[in-house]
């Protein structure tokens, strides 16, 4: 109950202080390539229920039907504006709605489209049971996940097999870990990681 009230209070003042940003970056999206402002996209939630994500949308439109796994300055699918916010993980702030309308928390494991998911054995599918974040240990030590896709020879496969299951092993340390100082802790490290 108290890390909801956290999740309510931070991402109404998050959505009220960053709203000129969500403005200008809106606009940008829109005039940059044709199409829509978001990219709304299936995830896995808590309990295994599916919802909508909300993202900044940085690739052009059609480009999912291409595959689900980006592999950064390399993918040609992402569109100029969608280099920059993806850079600086920008494209993921309209995701502060999926927090205040209960779908997601500022700190949890990362949701996972439902393909994805369907490879989890039972101990991975653990992560099911918190509710997803915008942030947690994982994201800080992937931060630069597109870039090492874009290194590999077999983007999916190294996803599968290496990248998802290390994400995995971190997520369940923050289900082990959870609280609010830990919460605290990562939001932190997230920003410092970016800014860096």
């Amino acid at each position: 109950m108290l890390k909801r009230l956290f999740d309510i209070f931070f991402s109404s003042i998050g959505i009220i202080i960053l709203s000129p940003i969500l403005l200008f970056i809106g606009l940008w999206v829109l005039l940059d390539s044709p199409g829509g402002v978001f990219f709304r996209q299936v995830r896995v939630g808590k309990n295994g229920t599916n919802f909508r994500l909300f993202k900044f949308r940085s690739m052009r439109v059609g480009s999912e039907a291409k595959g689900q796994l980006t592999v950064g300055a390399a993918d040609s699918r992402i569109t100029p504006s969608g280099l920059f916010i993806r850079k600086y993980k920008v494209d993921e702030l309209p995701q502060l709605l999926n927090v205040l309308i209960g779908d997601m928390s500022l700190v949890g494991p990362r949701p996972e489209v439902p393909r994805y998911v369907a490879m989890y054995n039972a101990e991975q599918r653990r992560v099911l049971e918190v509710r997803p974040g915008i942030t947690d240990f994982a994201s800080i030590e992937y931060v630069n996940e597109n870039e090492l896709l874009a290194k590999a020879a077999e983007p999916e496969k190294m996803y599968i097999e290496e990248i998802m299951p290390a994400k995995l092993k971190l997520n369940m340390k923050y289900i082990q870990e959870q609280g609010l100082a830990t919460d605290f802790s990562i939001i932190f490290n997230t920003l410092r990681k970016i800014v860096s």
